[in-house]
C-alpha cells in the first residue's frame, strides 16, 4: 500500500487528511537525495523517492545511499542496511548491518541503534559520525566532527571529535528464571546494561578514505 501512496502521494493526500491518526503515522521522514545500488522493500531506490518511519533501506556491495530529513542527512555505505523511524523529539534508525552515519547542524536530532546502545551527537550539537557492525559483539563508533556519546541504557561515554573507538559487547546476560506465582505481582527487574568495552583505533587512511566517500555523496546530484 506505501508503494501505491508514494506514486499517487498527491492524490492520496486529500484521502488521509481525514484520517488524523492514519495521517500522522504516515508522515514523511525525508527524501532520497542520492542512491546508487540502493533499494526499499525489494524496490530500487531513486533520486525524490519519500521515505517513511519503519522503512528498511539497504545497500548492495558498491552502492551508497543519502537521505535528507529535514536539517539532517543520515547515509548508508556498500552493504549496508537500516530501518528508519522517529520519536517526539528525534529521528532514529536501526543500523541492521555494515556502516551507517548521519551529519547534522543540531536543529534535528537524530540517533543510530545498535545493540551496544544508542549514537547521537553529544548536547544536541552539530555532528558528523557514523558506526560500523563489524561482528556480532561488536561495532566502530568514529566522529569526524563534533562529540559523539553512547548511551548503554543511561550509561554515557564520549567519543570524541577526531577520535574512533572499537566497542566490544559481552553477550546478553543468561535469562532470568520463569516467574512463580507468588512474583506475579512483583514489579520486573530492570534490564542490566551491556557490559561494553572500548579501544581506541588509529583512524588513519581508513578515516580519511570514508570521509572522501561522504564528500563526494555530499556533492549535488547533478555532479
Amino acid at each position: 500500500m506505501r508503494s501505491v501512496a508514494r506514486s499517487c502521494i498527491a492524490a492520496a493526500l486529500a484521502g488521509l487528511l481525514s484520517f488524523p491518526g492514519f495521517a500522522a503515522s504516515e508522515k514523511p521522514l525525508g527524501m532520497v537525495v542520492q542512491a546508487q545500488n540502493a533499494q526499499i522493500s525489494n524496490a530500487k531506490l531513486a533520486i525524490g523517492t519519500t521515505v517513511y518511519p519503519g522503512d528498511r533501506v539497504e545497500t548492495d556491495a558498491g552502492g551508497a545511499l543519502r537521505l535528507r530529513m529535514g536539517s539532517t542527512q543520515l547515509y548508508l555505505l556498500a552493504s549496508s542496511s537500516a530501518t528508519l523511524g522517529q520519536r517526539p523529539d528525534s529521528l532514529f534508525a536501526e543500523v541492521l548491518r555494515g556502516t551507517v552515519g548521519f551529519s547534522s547542524n543540531g536543529t534535528d536530532q537524530v540517533e543510530l541503534e545498535v545493540p551496544e546502545g544508542v549514537i547521537r551527537a553529544s548536547n544536541g550539537q552539530p555532528a558528523y559520525g557514523q558506526v560500523t557492525i563489524t561482528g556480532p559483539q561488536e561495532i566502530i563508533v568514529t566522529a569526524y566532527r563534533g562529540s559523539l556519546v553512547l548511551d548503554n541504557d543511561g550509561e554515557l561515554h564520549t567519543i570524541p571529535e577526531g577520535k574512533a573507538y572499537r566497542v566490544t559487547m559481552d553477550p546478553e546476560p543468561e535469562p532470568v528464571a520463569a516467574m512463580t506465582r507468588d512474583d506475579a505481582n512483583t514489579t520486573p527487574a530492570k534490564r542490566k546494561r551491556r557490559k561494553l568495552a572500548f579501544f581506541l583505533l588509529f583512524a588513519g587512511i581508513g578515516a580519511l578514505a570514508t570521509y572522501g566517500i561522504w564528500t563526494e555523496l555530499s556533492e549535488s546530484p547533478s555532479h
